[in-house]
Parts: structure tokens; C-alpha cells; sequence
């Protein structure tokens, strides 16, 4: 039986290609296909994790790879080979990226291509293996790894520098950032972490999450640094009342829950708010869940204040989701922005008059942030805007930007290992 099929005996680079055969070819997120591979779960701890490595490096490098790939061919594979051409991403990569030895890189590709792919398996990589290091030095990896309607967009936003700053930072693994419940900075010597100046904790090498200490007691969750600042714009939310828009999976959730406020946790996804739902349980929290459609749910009296975390293209977070360069790059950002001004525009009917709204999205595309707050109040909706003060944001001045909205990027705070790209706004009822 061919290794690559087998239930019995899997390995990592098996279990890779299936799931870049799930994600490249069935356009599923990475974390689901991750989640729902059972021979990923027979794995150990390393293997696993090499499996990861392994296909987070080819959706980084994906169009690298093939263009020291192709001219190797004599001629192009078919679309049915698609599993032939994962086992020459992935050994390339291995070969080219890893730097791991030749040898084990070729074997082991050869070993997890189909029968009929072998030998071609094989010459293909062996020529990468002797030349393929002079040819990826002749081509610029961080233009060439981001679509080009990402690297236009980002030049306009950024410039053609801070482009390439963005890129090489959403190109680059992302270490572990946790939202501590009490005593961030007892738990920072625990685990042999630093305590970041916005009161995240970051750990640069930590292995199996569940594994760590405190994960079993619920003293922690797992949560980007840049994820955690939108709830610090609602000031002190204890005793009030919160809705949490897009709650899902519920990390903001359980900030907020975290600080004595109630929460009414609406999500439209009822296998999602169950994830919430485990994952609130295990840090021993509570919260009210709605099963509902944002755009048209109402509370049945008005809230102290709306945290809208709105659907978007994600961008800001391509370094922990690397399937977001091949699933997203291409989504239709007008359509997306449409959607989150009707959501925002939705907040005005849920909040008391006074009341702050946040408008969050983890996206590095002006037109799904500054541009939609803007249009939104420019259409006459009852807000105002409430400008983030610098001190709110300890360490990040050059995050908040001249309208005092907020707006993060991958290549900040570089020299502690970056941080996910985050636009927030936040707003009062008139």
C-alpha cells in the first residue's frame, strides 16, 4: 500500500500533502484541516509539529516553489496530479527553505508521491538539490510569495518599503502570544516568557500548548497581542453590559468576561459558539450565547456598549494563518466592506445613547477599516468618534494613526517577533 494512503502508518509528510491538498484544492482554512486529520492525532508531539512546519512553509513560499519547480518539467503536471505536485512543493521546501540534508528530503518526497510520480519525484529534486540554491537566490522570495493584489494594495497603503516590511513579517513564523486571567507577570516566569508593554505574555518556543502549565487550570488562553488591544478601547467593562459581535472563538469574550462584564457572545455559527462555549469552560468563565445574524439580531434592550470584531479578509494575520496567501489574497473587498458597514451601522440600534462602540477587523486593508468607519459616519449614522489616546496603547505610538484610530501591522514591534495586523475604531452613541 502506498505509505501516503496508508491508515495505519502515518507520518508527517503524509499527513502534509493531505492537508495541502484539503487547503489548496478544497479551499479549507488550515486550522479545520489541521483539527479534523485523524492521522495528524496518531502522531507524536514532533512529528506534528513537523507536519505544521512543513505545510505552513510551502503556503508561505507556494509560488517560490513552483517557479524553481517548473523548469524543471518538461512539461506542466495536470491537474489530477495535484498530490504529485505537493510532494515536490514539499521537498523542495525541505530541500531549498529547511535546509534540511539532501538525501532525507529527496527520500522521503519520493516516498510520499503516487506510484506514477516517483521517478519524476526523484530527477526532479535531485536537480533542485544540485541547483536549485543559485536559482532561489536569483528570486526575491517576499515579492514573489504575496499575490500581487495584496503587494499593490500594501504599497499604497504603506509605501513600497513598509510593503516589504509587512511581507517579510507575514512570511515569518509568529511566536505564542497568551491573555493571562491575574498575575501575567507570575505566570511570565512560569513559563518562561516576556511580559509585552500591552500586558500580553510571549513565549518565543512553547511546544504543545495543552501541555504547558496552566493550561488545564484555565489561567491563560491563547490570543495574538494585537487581538487583545481592541478590548482595552471599552475602558473598564466590569458590571456593564457587552456585546460581543463575531464572538467566536471567544478570546475577546473572554477578556471581557475576564473583567467581571456580562457578555452576550452573538455569533451566526452554531459549531462555532460551541467552541466559544469549550473554550470559556475551560477557563472556567461564563457568558450568554445567541445564535444570530449580526446584521439583523437586537438585544432585548440596549447595551452598555458593542465590541464588533467584523468578518474580513484576515490579512493581518497571514503569519499564524499562512493558507489565507492562497484561500483570500483574491476576495472581493468591496463586497466584504459592504458587509461591515451594515454591521457597524447595526451597532447604532443595540447600544445606549453614550454608549462606545468598537469596530475591530484583523485586516491590513485600509478599505475594510479607516474607510468603512469613515463612509459609516459620512452616511450620517449616530456616532462620534472617540480618538485613542497613546498612553491606551502602551509601547505602540505608532499605532495609532492621525484620525486616533488604531491600526497595527506585522512588522512592529519587530524586535520582540512582530505582532498580527489589527485595524480598531471605537465610537459613542449620540
Amino acid at each position: 500500500m502506498n505509505r501516503s494512503h496508508s491508515p495505519h502508518q502515518p507520518d508527517s509528510r503524509s499527513a502534509a500533502i493531505d492537508l495541502l491538498e484539503a487547503v489548496l484544492d478544497r479551499r479549507r482554512p488550515l486550522d479545520e484541516a489541521l483539527h479534523s486529520h485523524h492521522g495528524l492525532h496518531r502522531l507524536d508531539g514532533r512529528d506534528r509539529a513537523l507536519a505544521r512546519l512543513l505545510v505552513a512553509t510551502v503556503l508561505r513560499y507556494r509560488p517560490v516553489l513552483d517557479a524553481l519547480i517548473d523548469p524543471c518539467l518538461n512539461r506542466p503536471l495536470a491537474d489530477k496530479a495535484a498530490r504529485a505536485r505537493h510532494a515536490l512543493r514539499l521537498g523542495a521546501a525541505q530541500l531549498l527553505l529547511l535546509e534540511q540534508p539532501a538525501h532525507a528530503a529527496v527520500t522521503t518526497a519520493v516516498e510520499s508521491a503516487p506510484a506514477p510520480f516517483k521517478a519524476l519525484a526523484n530527477a526532479v529534486l535531485r536537480r533542485l538539490a544540485r541547483e536549485g540554491a543559485e536559482k532561489l537566490a536569483a528570486i526575491d522570495r517576499v515579492r514573489t510569495a504575496i499575490p500581487d493584489p495584496l503587494w499593490q494594495g500594501w504599497a499604497a497603503a504603506f509605501g513600497e518599503e513598509g510593503a516589504r516590511r509587512v511581507a517579510e513579517a507575514c512570511l515569518t513564523e509568529a511566536p505564542l502570544d497568551l491573555s493571562v486571567k491575574s498575575d501575567a507577570a507570575g505566570w511570565a516566569e512560569r513559563l518562561s516568557g516576556r511580559l509585552l508593554p500591552t500586558g500580553s505574555l510571549r513565549l518565543d518556543k512553547a511546544g504543545s500548548v495543552a501541555e504547558l502549565p496552566g493550561y488545564a487550570e484555565g489561567a491563560w488562553w491563547v490570543q495574538d497581542a494585537a487581538a487583545a488591544l481592541p478590548v482595552r478601547l471599552l475602558g473598564n467593562v466590569a458590571g456593564k453590559t457587552v456585546a460581543d459581535l463575531c464572538a467566536a472563538p471567544g478570546g475577546k469574550t473572554a477578556q471581557l468576561a475576564a473583567q467581571d462584564a456580562r457578555v452576550i457572545a452573538v455569533d451566526r455559527s452554531d459549531a462555532r459558539l460551541d467552541r466559544l462555549r469549550i473554550n470559556l469552560a475551560r477557563l472556567g468563565l461564563a457568558t450568554h450565547r445567541v445564535t444570530a445574524d449580526v446584521a439583523t439580531w437586537r438585544p432585548e434592550e440596549p447595551v452598555d456598549a458593542v465590541l464588533l470584531d467584523a468578518p474580513c479578509s484576515a490579512t493581518g494575520t497571514i503569519r499564524r494563518h499562512p493558507d489565507i496567501l492562497a484561500r483570500r489574497a483574491g476576495l472581493d473587498r468591496a463586497k466584504l466592506a459592504q458587509t461591515q458597514r451594515q454591521m457597524l451601522v447595526a451597532t447604532a440600534q443595540m447600544v445606549k445613547p453614550g454608549g462606545l462602540v468598537v469596530y475591530a477587523v484583523c485586516s491590513l486593508e485600509p478599505e475594510e477599516g479607516s474607510a468603512v468607519v469613515r463612509q459609516v459616519l459620512a452616511e450620517g449614522a449616530p456616532f462620534e468618534p472617540v480618538p485613542i489616546a497613546t498612553e491606551e496603547i502602551p509601547g505602540l505610538p505608532q499605532a495609532i494613526t492621525p484620525d486616533g484610530f488604531l491600526a497595527t501591522r506585522p512588522d512592529y514591534w519587530s524586535e520582540w517577533g512582530g505582532m498580527d495586523g489589527f485595524f480598531a475604531a471605537r465610537l459613542k452613541r449620540r
